[in-house]
């Protein structure tokens, strides 16, 4: 599992607390992701998921294909979410996306001569 989409922490979150688990979306959660967006009367995510996990259960999802969110509407799950959207690649800051090539250089605008 690549390591920077996969994070336990201990949270008050989602329930009142216990571990918390930030991880990639398995097959094996297709049926539990679409129950969670019909719980969030929203449609089922596509594509691969980041999902967060408290107890065993899934309280929260981001799809990692185009950024939509289903989570648990009757348990407190807005900092999960927050924690789901900093882990994916589209929630990190620009110092903390990795650079690809060489950064682009500005032409300088052309100034006419003034004889």
């Amino acid at each position: 599992m690549h390591r920077s989409l996969s994070h336990a922490t201990t949270s008050r979150d989602a329930d009142g607390g216990g571990n918390l688990v930030l991880r990639r979306g398995r097959p094996a959660d297709a049926a539990e992701l679409t129950a969670l967006a019909q719980l969030d009367s929203a449609r089922p995510l596509t594509g691969p998921s980041l999902v967060a996990e408290n107890h065993g259960r899934l309280v929260a999802a981001v799809s990692l294909h185009d950024g939509r969110v289903v989570a648990d509407p009757f348990i407190p799950t807005a900092d999960v979410v927050e924690m789901l959207r900093l882990r994916t690649a589209g929630g990190r800051s620009a110092k903390a996306r990795p650079r690809r090539g060489l950064p682009r250089l500005m032409p300088r605008p052309v100034m006419p001569k003034v004889a």
